[in-house]
């Protein structure tokens, strides 16, 4: 099993955006000693897209708040634009620019202060098309009170349920007993309702961010699900 994730790691790329140059110098070091192929490391948004060239990578660690004056919605969005999953490195007290980053569409955030070996972890996470769920994830959540829960229908709850489970579409319809047309407008409303609170959803992905968020789903795994509930 070791083996088969060091060739995930060795075939990923990513590229890392800091305005600290000891930091991108120590996160290019630790991808590089993981097996990563480090494409690009910038101080900003701008130089990525120019580094990048029109192009992506699996994953782009993003630092929180770049001392360009750039806002972390827009720097996820933009490098959401390219391709690229977005991994935020952050400083943990900065809880609501981590909600805003996650409102964005960032796949996961993870603490500055944690040990390489955990952001290496985070960064194999994001690489597969995972969702991060921590408790840096859940802290952020849970600290907003503004955080706007999409009102979902039972239906809409059941057709979300199963198909950020994992499900296809059609077996969705099959289980719920109703037409593939049906379930996807049920999906197509799910997905209108989280642009209306200003938590767009528009991958799989994202709607399994959702569900977790909003506790139609547990956590990934034992120690997301005790964070999230």
């Amino acid at each position: 099993m070791s083996d088969e994730r060091d060739s995930d790691a060795r075939q990923a790329t990513v590229a890392i955006v800091d305005d600290h140059e000891a930091v991108r110098l120590g996160l290019r070091a630790a991808c590089q000693d993981a097996g990563y192929d480090v494409i690009a490391d910038t101080a900003d948004v701008p130089q990525l897209l120019a580094a990048l060239d029109g192009g992506s990578c699996d994953v782009v660690v993003l630092d929180l708040s770049l001392g360009d004056g750039s806002s972390v919605t827009d720097n996820v969005r933009q490098v959401l634009a390219t391709g690229s999953h977005v991994l935020v490195h952050s400083i943990a007290d900065r809880v609501a620019a981590v909600r805003e980053a996650l409102a964005a569409g960032a796949a996961g955030v993870i603490p500055k202060a944690s040990p390489m070996a955990a952001v290496i972890g985070a960064i194999s996470t994001v690489a597969r098309g995972d969702v991060l769920n921590n408790v840096e994830w859940a802290s952020a959540i849970e600290a907003d009170r503004d955080f706007a829960r999409a009102q979902l229908g039972r239906r809409e709850r059941d057709v979300l349920h199963l198909y950020a489970s994992g499900l296809p579409l059609k077996l969705v319809a099959a289980q719920l007993g109703i037409a593939h047309s049906t379930a996807r407008e049920y999906l197509d409303r799910i997905r209108a309702k989280y642009v209306e609170v200003g938590r767009p959803a528009p991958t799989k992905v994202d709607l399994l961010r959702r569900a977790v968020e909003d506790g139609i789903l547990p956590g990934l795994d034992g120690e997301a699900g005790d964070a999230l509930r």
